[in-house]
C-alpha cells in the first residue's frame, strides 16, 4: 500500500495548483469551484503540526479528493525575529529551516509531480529521522532519495528562491495576518489548526479527507468560532 499511495501522490502532483500568484477566493463562505474545495495551507518543515496537517492533505489528494490546494511557505524563523535584529531574508544562514523551505518551493514550482514525495520526505528527515535541515547534504540526499535532481534544485535555491519564499510569506502576513503554521486559508478567512494525529503512507484516506473538509467547512462556514482547544491532550 505505501508504494501504491506514493505512486498515486506522484500522479496527482502534476495537477495541483502550486503557483504563488493564485488568488485564494474572493470573499467569505465556503470556497468551492463547482464541486472542488479550494484552500491554502502554510508550512515550515520544522513544525510537527505542519507535518501532521500536510500528511492529511497529501493523503487525501492522492486518494482523489476534489481539492484545489495551494501550498504556502512560511518562515517560523522570520516570525520570531526580535525587533532590531537581522531578518531571515538578510541572514538566511542563521536560520535552521530556510534552506529546506526554499528547496520545497523550488520543487513545488518546477517539479510538481515529485512535490508530494519530496514534501513528505523533508518532513520525515526532520521529525522521523532527527536530521538537520540546515545541512545541504541532508537536503541533497533527501531530494535525491525521491528521484529529484538534487544538484539542480539546490542551484535554483542559490539562484533566488529566497525572494520567492519571502514574497509569499509577506503576502499572506499582510493579507491574512498569518503568524504560524499550519494556517489554513480559504476566502478571506485564515485559521491556525493543530491536528494531533498523522497520516503516513498507507493510512486510510477516508479519515484524512473527512478531517481536511471538516476544517475547511469550519474556516469558511463558522467564522464566529475563534478558539477551540482541549484543556489536556489524550495519551
Amino acid at each position: 500500500m505505501p508504494a501504491e499511495q506514493a505512486a498515486a501522490e506522484q500522479a496527482a502532483g502534476a495537477g495541483w495548483n502550486t503557483g504563488a500568484g493564485w488568488n485564494i477566493g474572493t470573499g467569505p463562505g465556503v470556497v468551492r469551484d463547482m464541486t472542488s474545495v479550494t484552500f491554502a495551507i502554510t508550512w515550515d518543515y520544522r513544525c510537527p503540526f505542519a507535518r501532521n496537517a500536510h500528511e492529511h492533505v497529501l493523503t487525501g489528494l492522492a486518494a482523489g479528493a476534489d481539492w484545489n490546494v495551494t501550498f504556502l511557505p512560511f518562515s517560523l524563523g522570520q516570525a520570531h525575529v526580535e525587533e532590531g535584529q537581522p531578518t531571515v531574508w538578510e541572514k538566511p544562514e542563521q536560520d535552521s529551516g530556510i534552506l529546506a523551505l526554499q528547496a520545497g518551493v523550488v520543487v513545488r514550482d518546477e517539479y510538481p509531480d515529485l512535490f508530494p514525495s519530496a514534501h513528505r520526505a523533508l518532513f520525515a528527515a526532520r521529525h522521523d529521522e532527527g536530521r538537520h535541515l540546515e545541512d545541504r547534504a541532508v537536503i541533497q540526499e533527501t531530494l535525491a532519495g525521491v528521484g529529484l535532481p538534487a544538484d539542480e534544485v539546490l542551484a535554483r535555491v542559490d539562484d533566488g528562491a529566497l525572494d520567492k519564499v519571502r514574497a509569499e510569506h509577506e503576502q499572506y502576513v499582510a493579507s491574512h495576518t498569518v503568524w504560524g503554521v499550519p494556517t489554513w486559508i480559504a476566502g478571506d478567512q485564515a485559521v491556525f489548526v493543530r491536528l494531533m494525529n498523522r497520516a503516513p503512507l498507507g493510512a486510510d484516506p477516508a479519515g484524512s479527507i473527512r478531517a481536511v473538509e471538516r476544517i475547511v467547512d469550519l474556516v469558511t462556514g463558522w467564522p464566529e468560532l475563534n478558539e477551540f482547544k482541549h484543556t489536556s491532550i489524550p495519551r
